[in-house]
């Protein structure tokens, strides 16, 4: 039998305050990085040192953070039980940190780390693990607008669109409680995205408040390595096979692998590709695709799929459609959708042929409002987790069979979702 025992954690976290933003913008190809915190001038204000208590467990527990209108939910991924309810008024979003025990939620304040409450820690030639209470601490990684959230190459990067703050995180450092990022800045405050790049450069988007239009890779000391600014309305990211990152484009799809940036055109004068999903078993990207831009929301029933080493671009028509909640990889890249019809799609990223289409959810519409619940896809490992906020449902999913392993039913309706490895 297990022998199992309470361990009381302390988690120290520094006093930090929020660096200075500079007055006006970069020039081109400029970073600015933070002074170190031994100069006063560091990311986060965080709360004091508090314990935590963890009972030791026989494997990892991953969990599901969740956000609702009010709060946050954390379950129990095997179960799908509610392990914990955590009050927050506002609309708010939530995306892993990356170390297997934290996520990041977009406040009105910046990034606020959460604690799910679980984790593993090597002890010789084997490991521990540890389950306990979750908890919204107050380290708060301070941001005006806070955006997008990468992570890639064991790197964690936030970006801030009203002030362009990059804030860039060893992934592992989050366990140690206090977290702290190198600090950059983009040219211009916009709605963007970065991604660390495994030989230290940085990519980042190049825009403003009026538009966007591409991106830019700097090395270390913000030298420009690369620039491309052939990508109009560029938005959202993904990794691919090969160290190649996508980047969306009102007319295509913008790449960049081994030093270069390359743009794929789409077969549409408008053919928006705004929101991406990628693999590290796949050189495709799977990404929506939207042609009509006069609408105030359109729902297509069309994704597109991005070769990153022929550069070929094909779309495929899955006669439903979906919202930028719904795309997802498997764990050998397959491409997948969550569609209106309520059936998660199963794409052969090469042929783009649909394999599989498993019935998960009631059909369902999309809401015009985009902050607005609606059935969203969030996939670990071979398992995929579909909420259905309708009915206040979501859903484990075996994406070897097909087969709903589990259904349950929050006490709110839940919109963002992400989880922890534990």
């Amino acid at each position: 039998m297990m022998h199992k025992h309470r361990r009381t954690l302390l988690i120290g976290t520094s006093l930090v305050t929020a660096s200075a933003l500079l007055a006006g913008c970069s020039g081109a190809g400029e970073t600015t990085s933070t002074a170190s915190p031994s100069q006063g001038q560091t990311a986060a204000t965080t709360e004091t040192a508090h314990e935590h208590e963890a009972t030791a467990v026989d494997a990892a527990q991953p969990r599901l953070v969740t956000t609702y209108d009010g709060g946050l939910l954390t379950l129990d991924a095997t179960t799908l039980e509610v392990v914990d309810d955590t009050p927050l008024e506002g609309f708010n979003r939530v995306n892993a940190a990356g170390d297997g025990r934290h996520a990041l939620v977009s406040t009105s304040q910046g990034f606020q780390l959460f604690d799910a409450g679980v984790w593993t820690e090597p002890h010789g030639d084997h490991t521990h693990s540890y389950a306990g209470d979750p908890e919204l601490t107050e380290t708060v990684y301070e941001t005006e607008e806070p955006g997008h959230v990468v992570r890639h190459g064991g790197k964690t990067v936030l970006f801030g669109d009203g002030d362009g703050k990059i804030q860039i995180f060893d992934s592992a450092s989050f366990l140690e409680g206090d977290a702290q990022p190198t600090v950059k800045e983009a040219e211009e405050p916009h709605h963007g995205v970065a991604v660390e790049l495994p030989d230290g450069h940085l990519l980042y988007t190049l825009g403003n408040e009026e538009e966007r239009d591409g991106a830019i890779v700097v090395d270390a000391d913000g030298g420009e390595v690369a620039r491309s600014e052939e990508c109009p309305g560029v938005h959202g990211e993904a990794a691919a096979q090969g160290e190649a990152i996508a980047l969306g484009c009102e007319d295509g799809i913008l790449f960049f692998k081994d030093g270069t940036f390359t743009k794929t055109d789409a077969p549409d004068s408008y053919g928006r590709i705004g929101n991406q999903a990628g693999s590290e078993q796949s050189p495709v990207v799977l990404g929506d695709y939207k042609v009509d831009e006069d609408a105030d929301l359109e729902r297509p029933e069309r994704i597109s799929l991005t070769n990153t080493e022929t550069g070929q671009l094909q779309l495929v028509d899955l006669g439903t459609s979906y919202s930028f909640k719904s795309l997802g990889r498997g764990p050998e890249g397959q491409a997948l959708v969550l569609g209106t019809d309520g059936q998660l799609h199963v794409i052969d990223p090469d042929s783009g042929e649909v394999t599989e289409s498993y019935p998960v959810v009631e059909a369902w519409e999309e809401p015009e409002d985009w902050q607005q619940p609606r059935p969203a896809l969030y996939v670990e490992g071979d398992r995929a987790y579909v909420t259905e906020p309708a009915s206040n449902q979501i859903h484990a999913v075996d994406l070897t069979t097909g087969e709903v392993l589990q259904s349950a039913e929050a006490p709110h309706a839940i919109n963002e979702i992400t989880g922890v490895t534990g």
